[in-house]
């Protein structure tokens, strides 16, 4: 028997994934605020329902928001999933939020009989598109066996990390290392640059090294055409690394390098750059060194 998905939140990521989901012949549903997205899954294949509605009809509901309040809203508001939902009812969040609250989630869940998975993913709107997202994943083992097959149509590399919590933690890590990453990328980058040495002749010289990264080879080729038409905006990333920084906190974790990257995150937020891709990072540096990383 076909499973039925529902899949709530359509934006950069959700879009391709949904239309991943319908390829790979799920009776899918969608939902999202803005008509227009669901309109064209529609066209697609899909069918328009409301939250409400999926918790009644779906066996799978994956959910794909911005943050925390918009998950808990969708799961647990007085019009959310649990409102109507069948016991049994698998809910997939896909989002990236803090561990306490994807754990408190997943407590409201149980009580009702409904399990929760979250399933947080990596890799951008590019491996969205062609289903091969990265997914960490935190719940019961049965569970995610339960829906292994529903990952598979949006991703490749698919791990149960742990219990619940364990996947959002993971991808906490996952975005110091990318951030951090593009951040040590951006100082060199803009130091070539201010050198005045071919940065793309500079950047084949050194992927194949110990400085090559999979983060390099998606993010120089974009800077150098000077294209941060978002990916993974940086408004998402500062929602990440701020959630990093709570959660670290809750530890008495001390992450000085992350905590200084917030501070650039906020100062590009207020120099009007918080929905560029996160690749653009170098604008930072660029501003401070007043230099511009380019193709020469």
């Amino acid at each position: 028997m076909t499973k039925a998905v529902g899949f709530v939140g359509l934006g950069i990521m959700g879009k391709p994934m949904s239309k991943n989901l319908i390829k790979a012949g799920f009776n899918v549903s969608v939902f999202d605020i803005n008509q227009d997205a669901v309109n064209s899954l529609v066209e697609d294949g899909a069918k328009a329902k409301t939250v409400k509605e999926m918790g009644e009809t779906c066996d799978v509901v994956i959910t794909m928001l911005p943050a925390s309040p918009h998950v808990k809203s969708t799961v647990l508001g007085e019009n959310g999933l649990l409102s109507t939902a069948k016991k049994g009812l698998i809910i997939i969040d896909m989002s990236s939020i803090s561990p306490v609250d994807s754990i408190e989630i997943a407590k409201e869940c149980e009580k009702k009989g409904v399990h929760m998975i979250d399933a947080p993913v990596s890799g951008g709107e590019p491996k969205a598109i062609d289903g091969t997202l990265s997914i960490m994943a935190g719940g019961k083992e049965d569970v995610f066996e339960s829906v292994l097959d529903v990952l598979q149509a949006v991703g490749k590399d698919i791990v149960l990390v742990g219990n619940h919590g364990s996947g959002v933690t993971a991808k906490l890590a996952n975005q110091i290392i990318v951030n951090l990453n593009i951040a040590a990328m951006s100082e060199a980058l803009v130091l070539a640059a201010k050198a005045g040495i071919d940065i793309d002749k500079m950047y084949q010289a050194i992927r194949g090294g110990l400085a090559g990264s999979a983060v390099l080879d998606a993010k120089v080729p974009l800077i150098l055409d000077r294209n941060f038409k978002p990916g993974g905006t940086i408004a998402i990333n500062m929602k990440d690394i701020t959630n990093v920084m709570q959660t670290a906190h809750n530890l008495d974790v001390p992450l000085p390098l992350s905590s200084h990257l917030l501070e650039i995150f906020h100062a590009l937020k207020a120099d009007g750059k918080v929905m560029d891709d996160h690749g653009g990072i170098v604008q930072y540096y660029e501003k401070l060194a007043n230099v511009e990383v380019k193709r020469v």
